[in-house]
């Protein structure tokens, strides 16, 4: 299943949970104009065309890995 609006993690505590957009991310990688440390609001989950997952924040797309998804925001 894969939807440009939602993506499923797992929580802390090993629960299966679905994230709905906007998904609150915080910065850990500095990117593009992204600063570390920064909560950003990641409005599509799409995937590249490598098969990756990449968020789009601002309009821009970014590799998931540069984040920290916050489950409890």
């Amino acid at each position: 299943y894969c939807s440009p609006k939602s993506i499923m993690v797992v929580t802390w505590y090993g629960k299966l949970k679905t994230l709905y957009c906007p998904i609150t991310v915080i910065v850990k990688k500095e990117v593009g104009l992204l600063v570390v440390g920064k909560l950003k609001k990641v409005n599509a989950v799409k995937l590249s065309s490598s098969g990756k997952t990449v968020f789009v924040i601002d309009g821009r797309a970014y590799h998931y890995c540069y984040f920290d998804i916050l489950t409890h925001l």
